[in-house]
């Protein structure tokens, strides 16, 4: 299975995109080198993309940081800590309940790192709060998946109608579907995507 682990792997996908898709190569002129945006895989690198959904990127930031300073990012502290504490750290009702059945979940990581893609997807969003897109990000980033691809994420599908030219933004299927001749490096594809919506935005898409 093909990963992502270095600037090299970067460049040689970036490459395969701008051949497949021209408007890659015009994007990729204004990004510059494109970042790894890789995670040590385990725990908290799937409680990071769970704290993360629905939020913008400062918010999240904010979040991540008073629960590192808090001591919260593991699933015993997690799992015995008061609903005020993380609270505190800026957590809804809603998401604290997704954070500790993720401590609760007691999930084997060693063994995900296996697994193809679609079925890593499957065991992740069997845990409640975890949807696909928390799944994928988890698959990109910390796994390194290099066909990876958030089609559900909202900052790829408006980077997408601004590099395409589209008339309205892409929802997840149509996505999908888009990105479909960008196999075998839909990861770079996404990071790219990320780094062109920074550029054409003025503001991070993604964590």
């Amino acid at each position: 299975m093909r990963l992502i682990e270095t600037e090299a792997d970067l460049a040689e996908g970036a490459a395969h995109l701008a051949r497949v898709e021209p408007r890659f190569g015009h994007a990729l002129a204004l990004t510059g080198p494109l970042p790894l945006r890789r995670r040590p895989q385990g725990f908290a690198a799937l409680l990071d993309a769970l704290v993360s959904q629905q939020l913008s990127v400062a918010a999240a930031d904010a979040i991540w940081a008073r629960m590192q300073a808090a001591g919260l990012t593991a699933p015993a502290p997690l799992r015995d800590a008061p609903e005020m504490s993380l609270a505190a750290c800026g957590l809804s009702r809603q998401k604290i309940g997704y954070v500790r059945a993720l401590a609760a979940a007691e999930l084997d990581f060693e063994a995900l790192a296996g697994l193809p893609e679609e079925d890593v997807v499957t065991e992740l969003t069997r845990i409640r709060g975890i949807g696909r897109w928390t799944a994928e990000i988890y698959v990109m980033f910390a796994l390194g998946r290099a066909d990876a691809f958030a089609a559900g994420d909202l900052a790829l599908q408006e980077s997408a109608r601004l590099l395409l030219g589209l008339s309205a933004r892409p929802r997840e299927p149509e996505l999908r579907e888009l990105a479909s001749p960008w196999a075998p490096w839909r990861g770079v594809a996404a990071r790219l995507l990320w780094a062109y919506y920074r550029v054409a935005k003025e503001r991070e898409g993604t964590r």
